[in-house]
């Protein structure tokens, strides 16, 4: 098994919580789809020629044309064994979906669209500086629907500054009206380098009490349960057989390779990383030299990685898995979750239970190697 991600770079403008690499220079696509291109002949092995997901992510995907997919996409299928693909998704925001865009996935091999909505509340989403409006998010799924697309994933953000509960559960009810068939929701984040950190440090903003950040997430949990999502991992809900199945290999020790600026590539014995830099990136793939760094993984780094990636899903970790050395480790250091109730294990699989998701972070930590 193995997945293909490829990072689409392009903004038309930025987000103040984004800390993703993306640009706003936005007159270089097609010579970048060249490079991305490029880029995957030059990384083609054996462990990625035949994936089983594509995910074409960003920045903003939905910022390029039609044609500018298509050939990406072409591109893609050309240069990889697509037959065993179950899931082909792209990003887009919003305000890009058209009925042109929708028609023309429609007819194209993706399966899947995930959009970047984060809450219904257009004073919210102009403070976040998102383009799209309530309306156009809802318009969006509604165009999409009509192309017949079905497998429709919504973002949405809680824990804004002076967000009630009540601000909060109105999000969640505009999204399930949608009937969307997957839902990721995440607490807003203050991530140092993006405009958001900085008005928190400037004391422009004030994060939201945990108490009250706790009980949103519970209540997510319960209305989207009550609505019928499974919730498979800590931020992400949804119906039956709609889980995201290439996020899911990242959770699940599957190799991926990432093409594209920023995008990083994992094959279980190395993690490399292309450069954050869109135009330094496209001089070297055109030199036939793509400007990355590396680090070699050896058993402790491995470990540590499931940790904080498989624990992060319903499974849990199959602690027969685990070398004896980290399994005895693992279970010395659950111990007190176990005992708090935060942790379960459960036909040998070590997993968080509802108790503990929302302090999964702090649970990890303690678990690291």
């Amino acid at each position: 098994m193995s997945s293909i991600y490829v990072h689409i770079p392009f903004c038309k403008s930025r987000c103040i919580y984004c800390d993703f690499y993306s640009t706003t220079f936005n007159d270089i696509k097609d010579r970048y789809i060249d490079a991305v291109l490029k880029e995957l002949s030059l990384r083609m092995t054996a462990d990625f020629s035949a994936p089983e997901t594509v995910y074409i992510g960003g920045g903003t995907p939905s910022a390029l044309s039609p044609r500018q997919l298509s050939r990406l996409i072409d591109g893609i299928s050309s240069r990889a064994d697509c037959s065993r693909i179950n899931e082909w998704t792209i990003e887009c925001n919003p305000d890009d979906v058209t009925e042109e865009l929708a028609a023309w996935l429609a007819a194209s091999p993706v399966s899947r669209v995930s959009m970047g909505v984060q809450t219904f509340s257009d004073k919210r989403l102009q403070w976040l500086r998102r383009r799209h409006s309530s309306q156009q998010a809802k318009q969006a799924v509604r165009t999409l629907r009509h192309a017949a697309i079905k497998n429709i994933s919504l973002d949405l953000m809680f824990g804004f500054p002076k967000q009630t509960l009540n601000e909060w559960m109105t999000d969640i009810e505009e999204a399930v009206s949608l009937k969307p068939e997957h839902i990721s929701a995440y607490s807003l984040m203050y991530e140092e380098g993006t405009m958001l950190h900085r008005l928190l440090e400037n004391g422009e903003v004030e994060e939201i009490d945990e108490e009250l950040a706790s009980e949103m997430y519970n209540r997510l949990i319960d209305r989207l349960s009550e609505a019928g999502y499974e919730q498979y991992e800590i931020s992400n809900f949804s119906l039956p057989s709609f889980h995201s199945r290439h996020n899911s290999s990242y959770w699940h020790d599957v190799p991926y390779l990432g093409i594209g600026a920023a995008a990083h590539s994992y094959d279980k014995r190395r993690r490399w990383w292309n450069i954050s830099d869109v135009e330094r990136y496209i001089a070297s793939v055109e030199a036939g030299q793509p400007d990355s760094e590396s680090e070699e993984i050896d058993e402790t780094t491995h470990y540590n990685d499931i940790v904080t990636t498989a624990l992060r899903t319903r499974d849990g970790i199959a602690l027969s898995t685990l070398q004896p050395t980290f399994r005895d480790y693992i279970l010395k250091q659950a111990t007190p979750h176990l005992q708090a109730s935060r942790m379960a294990i459960d036909e040998g699989r070590l997993h968080l239970t509802r108790q503990g998701l929302f302090t999964s972070d702090d649970i990890m930590s303690d678990l690291i190697f």
